[in-house]
């Protein structure tokens, strides 16, 4: 196999292959493995093996001992908010505690954002938060296709970012990860809740309006029905 550098199709694949065999436990905390290994089984440079090494370090999941390998790290020391992480345990056995996970953290975030973005939002902001609702109504009998997810997504971030927060901003690859998840595992729909669909409405609408508590109430009820929604999909 050719080598190919960092953000390559090649690169992005060993790193895929073996962030999900950690997630997943095929490699358990405190394992170890050698780049030289890694790269002969699976027919690459030690370079390319390095270089994935590298990006699961960045994400917390492995750390690089000096003359014994690299060790695999517990749970509670991974980056758990970066959206590879996210989407490599929702593909696999933990899928499941991560959606309960991420619902209960979107329970808390998002209305709390909608309620900021009421009061901090710029007229820019509004207009196109109702300009992607709009898109959303138009696309939602084909929810689980590409249109209406990425005007879904663009929603949830740009509300995120109109919050005036930057910690809540920042949570935006989050949220995207949890969408695309749902979506890429069949948890999505073919034709959106209009109910759902409704509330993105209300929100958009109360935070052009300035109303902080309409807006938090109806994003709350935009994060209990997706999670109940993905719970009846995964049922």
């Amino acid at each position: 196999m050719t080598v190919s550098s960092a953000g390559s199709p090649v690169h992005d694949s060993l790193v895929a292959e073996l962030g999900r065999a950690i997630v997943d436990g095929v490699h358990a905390p405190g394992s170890r493995m050698l780049t030289v290994e890694l790269a002969q089984e699976r027919g690459v440079s030690r370079s390319a093996a390095r270089e994935a090494v590298r990006v699961l370090e960045s994400f917390g999941l492995v750390w690089v001992r000096r003359k014994s390998g690299v060790e695999v790290r517990p749970r509670s020391e991974w980056n758990v908010y970066a959206p590879e992480v996210i989407a490599w345990t929702l593909a696999g056995p933990g899928r499941d505690a991560q959606l309960r996970e991420l619902s209960q953290l979107r329970s808390v975030i998002e209305p709390l954002a909608a309620r900021l973005a009421a009061g901090t939002a710029t007229s820019e902001q509004k207009v196109d938060l109702v300009s992607l609702v709009v898109a959303m109504g138009q696309e939602d009998h084909d929810a689980d296709r590409e249109r209406y997810l990425t005007a879904d997504i663009r929603f949830h971030r740009l509300l995120l970012e109109s919050s005036g927060n930057g910690m809540l901003a920042a949570l935006g690859g989050m949220v995207e990860a949890v969408l695309r998840g749902r979506t890429a595992h069949d948890l999505m729909p073919h034709v959106a809740n209009q109910s759902a669909v409704q509330w993105h409405r209300d929100v958009a609408f109360a935070v052009a309006s300035g109303d902080g508590d309409a807006a938090a109430t109806a994003m709350r009820n935009i994060v209990s029905e997706a999670d109940e929604a993905m719970q009846r999909a995964a049922e």
